[in-house]
């Protein structure tokens, strides 16, 4: 599926700003066919310190049916640390192919979430599992997910990679990758791509864009290494902004919304 001729001119992927993009609201969002949108499991918490605030969900899927009306096809990836964070627990002594394991898990239950909530607004939705569990939704199969999309289903892919050792940012860029998707979108806490903490210090300098090269130079860590690595080998641009912010999602596609691209250098 090729990119439209209508992302390569007016969308902010052409290396426009933000600013001087903003046109249409319909022919932005047209410029972007397929999407997928990284979610972390922390961004479902709300203001709770664990596990799934419902509201939040709610508000998700509510952004989420807004952008599929428009006819944009759309994946979704969504981390487990609110319920269960791997890395954290091997750190203290877990088997850290034990506690990944259990971090997949975890993304299935907020899949399941996810899926639940989506359909009790309408959108049809289909769970994909990269570990096989037949009993509550479909195995990973590329073309299976592909047909979905196609026929007008969001697609949500849980379970990372189904490999202890990568993360979810890394299972977001490859199946962006595999879907043959113009852009990967993820939600974050903050506003876009700081050089430090923005919660933390004031003087933290927001960027508008940024290589893929100087985010790995520069150690920026909005994604892992590999996921930055696999989204530049294969040209893919991501957005980040932040999921705190209502109607972002559909003001990204519009490219009115307030975001980092990170991208190739032009």
């Amino acid at each position: 599926m090729a990119k439209t001729e209508v992302l390569a001119r007016s969308h902010p992927l052409d290396g426009d700003t933000q600013a001087d993009a903003r046109g249409d609201d319909a022919a932005a969002t047209g410029s972007l066919q397929r999407v997928l949108v990284k979610l972390s499991g922390e961004g479902l918490m709300g203001r709770q310190g664990y596990g799934l605030d419902l509201d939040t969900v709610q508000r998700v899927a509510e952004e989420l049916k807004e952008v599929h009306q428009t006819g944009v096809q759309l994946c979704v990836v969504i981390g487990g640390g609110n319920i269960f964070r791997g890395l954290a627990q091997a750190a203290q002594g877990m088997d850290r192919t034990s506690a990944d394991y259990m971090g997949m898990l975890a993304t299935v239950m907020n899949a399941l979430a996810l899926q639940n909530f989506l359909e009790k607004v309408g959108v049809p939705t289909r769970v994909q599992s990269a570990i096989p569990m037949a009993t509550v939704c479909e195995p990973y199969v590329r073309r299976r997910a592909v047909r979905h999309m196609e026929k007008g289903r969001v697609v949500i892919f849980a379970a990372g990679t189904g490999n202890p050792f990568f993360t979810t940012d890394t299972a977001a860029a490859l199946r962006a990758v595999e879907m043959n998707c113009d852009a990967l979108l993820k939600a974050t806490q903050v506003d876009g791509v700081y050089d430090a903490d923005p919660k933390t210090n004031p003087d933290a300098k927001r960027y508008e864009t940024l290589s893929y090269d100087a985010v790995l130079r520069q150690d920026l860590r909005v994604m892992d290494t590999s996921a930055i690595a696999l989204a530049r080998e294969n040209g893919i641009p991501i957005l980040v902004f932040s999921l705190g912010e209502a109607g972002a999602l559909g003001s990204i596609l519009r490219g009115t919304g307030r975001y980092t691209i990170i991208r190739e250098e032009t």
